[in-house]
C-alpha cells in the first residue's frame, strides 16, 4: 500500500488556494516550539536594551528537527523572572533573504518569514513555495500552523488586496501534484 499524499485537497477560490496536509504525513504538526533554539551565523549582535538579537550571514536556526536558513534574522526575546539563560524566552524570529524552512521531506521557501513561537505560526511572504516530495505549491503568502499541521497558500502576500506583493504566478496560487500510477 502506498503512503497517502501529503496534499489531500486543493480548493481554489478566485485568486486564493488552500492546501491541507494529510493526517498521516503531517511532518510539521505538533512541532515542539518549546525545544531549544540553536543559531549559527557569520555575525551575531545582542541588543540587550531592545531585547533582541540580530543574526546575519549564512544564518541557520534549528529547533526540534526543523531548520530555518536565511541571510538575516532578528530574534525578539524577553527576560523571565529569575534571570540567567533559563530566564530568556524567544517570542518571535523575523527572517529575510532567501528564507528556507525544512523539516523532514517538507520545504517552504520565501523572501521573508515570521516565526511567532507563541502562536506557533510561520508566515512567509514573497514568491513562496511549499514542497513535499514531487508535490509543490507556489504563491505570494504561506502560513504554516504548527499546531494543526495545516498550511495555507494565498496568491497575494498582503492577503486579498490589489497592492500586495505577488508570487510568480501573478497573484494566483499554482501547484503540481503527483498522482499514484494505477493499473488498467
Amino acid at each position: 500500500m502506498k503512503k497517502p499524499l501529503l496534499l489531500v485537497s486543493l480548493s481554489v477560490l478566485g485568486a486564493a488556494g488552500l492546501m491541507y496536509v494529510g493526517a498521516d504525513a503531517q511532518v510539521l504538526k505538533n512541532h515542539d516550539s518549546n525545544a531549544p533554539v540553536n543559531f549559527t551565523a557569520d555575525r551575531i549582535e545582542v541588543q540587550d536594551r531592545a531585547d533582541r538579537v540580530v543574526v546575519s550571514g549564512h544564518v541557520e536556526v534549528t529547533q526540534a528537527g526543523m531548520t530555518l536558513n536565511a541571510a538575516r534574522m532578528t530574534v525578539a526575546y524577553r527576560n523571565q523572572p529569575g534571570g540567567g539563560t533559563s530566564g530568556v524566552e524567544i517570542d518571535r524570529i523575523d527572517a529575510s533573504g532567501n528564507v528556507v524552512v525544512t523539516k523532514g521531506n517538507e520545504t517552504a521557501k520565501g523572501n521573508v518569514a515570521i516565526y511567532d513561537l507563541n502562536s506557533r505560526l510561520i508566515t512567509m511572504l514573497g514568491n513562496v513555495s511549499l514542497t513535499q516530495g514531487a508535490n509543490r505549491l507556489t504563491g505570494g503568502r504561506l502560513v504554516i500552523d504548527l499546531n494543526s499541521g495545516r498550511s495555507t497558500v494565498d496568491g497575494r502576500a498582503a492577503g486579498g488586496g490589489g497592492s500586495g506583493v505577488t508570487g510568480s504566478s501573478g497573484g494566483r496560487v499554482s501547484g503540481t501534484f503527483t498522482v499514484p500510477q494505477r493499473k488498467n
